[in-house]
């Protein structure tokens, strides 16, 4: 079978160069395009470089019709925007398209959505790690198992730089422990706690969010009863498990219909 080839957009950033990297070390892709926005200080570099590797003979452009004309799929770790214009491209060439972008508004993910139906093969998630979805299929099934009298609150810290909050992958596990429940996420959270707020409603899912130098994602959900509290924790330690996790979404996502799935489709977690 032959390789897939894969163009990296936002490939000038940090899980940029980590995309770039899994892509190069792998006999199953080849890295065809690496594109960035115009302004990038990565603009011109070889994307080899760029990633701490030996030169790839791939300069790092900015034009992304000419990267999804070379190839098969599309890692994209940008932002929201990027993302869905990128979606509304790639359903036109009927292309892969793997979005690891956090801080999407629900008309975000609405548009993403229409993506997937109009032909892109898309794999979205808060996080692309095993280890953070089997962490979400665990919560779901803690969530599910425990009472209303075991309170979720959800903690996450990450570097300095971030800017959504909460996570993605926050999200993604608050999302699990309201399956768990069945209820509605958006209905039970509660991200801000400020001054006199009362006693802690039932059934809310809460959240706590931490900014700081270099951490590249700490999280903790703490499910706590009457006499005791359980919490399911996991620790990013390197940029790699992201990018090996996109890249194992690609090569799943050959050959699959149209449409939108997750990593916990990937990786065969649900139900």
């Amino acid at each position: 079978m032959s390789r897939l080839k894969i163009a990296v957009v936002g490939a000038g950033g940090r899980m940029g160069a980590a995309n770039i990297a899994a892509i190069a070390k792998s006999d199953a892709a080849e890295l065809v395009a690496a594109i960035d926005r115009d302004t990038s200080a990565a603009i011109g570099k070889d994307a080899g470089s760029h990633a701490g590797l030996e030169p790839l003979n791939i300069a790092i452009g900015s034009d992304i019709a000419a990267g999804l004309a070379k190839a098969d799929a599309v890692i994209d770790f940008t932002a929201p925007a990027t993302s869905v214009a990128l979606a509304q491209m790639i359903a036109a060439r009927g292309l892969i398209h793997i979005i690891g972008t956090t801080g999407c508004l629900a008309e975000d993910d609405q548009a993403i959505a229409a993506a997937a139906q109009a032909g892109a093969i898309i794999v979205k998630s808060g996080n692309m790690s095993l280890g953070v979805n089997l962490l979400a299929a665990l919560v779901k099934k803690a969530a599910a198992s425990l009472g209303p009298e075991f309170d979720i609150e959800i903690l996450e810290m990450h570097h300095r730089h971030k800017v959504d909050a909460p996570s993605g992958t926050a999200l993604l596990l608050g999302e699990a422990a309201a399956q768990g429940r069945n209820i509605d996420l958006a209905d039970h959270a509660v991200r801000v706690r400020d001054g006199h707020t009362g006693a802690r409603t039932e059934g809310t899912i809460g959240f706590a969010t931490l900014r700081g130098g270099s951490v590249i994602g700490e999280h903790s959900v703490l499910l706590s009863g009457p006499a005791e509290t359980i919490t399911l924790s996991h620790s990013a330690q390197d940029r790699s498990l992201f990018a090996n996790g996109a890249l194992k979404a690609a090569l799943w996502a050959q050959g699959k219909p149209a449409g939108l799935y997750s990593m916990a489709d990937v990786l065969d977690l649900d139900d």
